[in-house]
């Protein structure tokens, strides 16, 4: 493994988890939403916790009631799966498919400002969090606020290109 298959603008789509059977197959926490989208990508690069790259093919690919299972091509029984650990699925952004009208992919809101209706910074997007009823910003400013991302209720802004989110949310809470 090196470091020369890493894509240029790595975005990582997946994690690996345990073992699934004893025919090489291998759990996938997915990181894409909706979950079947990980279906798009087949050619992926590993990116084990050490850091060390290897293009990698999903040959097979089964969306569960319980998750996801995959099968990886040269892998072919649960040890030689098992040598992966929990490695990183990562695609380069180009193979993202572009955001819709109003969505956002999460790394691009990392990072951006967050300014009150009023003008007043609240920090910065440090992080977001999915709670199952909406995503949530992860905003550090003179403190930590967890702001909902719902569009024209607390959201009334994205700028990009400015790096700036506009929202009405109580700065005290």
């Amino acid at each position: 493994m090196t470091a020369s298959t890493e894509p240029v603008d790595p975005v990582v789509i997946a994690q690996l988890g345990r073992p699934y059977g004893i025919k090489g197959w291998v759990w996938l926490q997915v990181f894409t939403r909706p979950i079947e989208n990980i279906k798009r990508y087949r050619d992926v690069t590993l990116r084990t916790e050490r850091g060390e790259t290897r293009p990698a093919q999903f040959e097979k690919l089964t969306v569960h009631p319980k998750g996801v299972t995959v099968k990886i091509a040269g892998f072919d029984d649960r040890t030689a799966v098992e040598t992966l650990g929990r490695a990183e699925v990562v695609v380069d952004r180009e193979a993202l498919p572009p955001a819709g009208p109003n969505e956002y992919y999460w790394r691009d809101l990392i990072g951006c400002e967050v300014v009150h209706l009023s003008g007043q910074v609240l920090g910065e997007v440090k992080d977001m969090m999915e709670t199952g009823a909406n995503d949530v910003l992860v905003v550090q400013g003179d403190r930590e606020r967890l702001i909902p991302f719902l569009p024209d209720e607390v959201i009334h802004a994205v700028d990009l290109d400015e790096r700036r989110i506009e929202v009405d949310w109580d700065p005290d809470f």
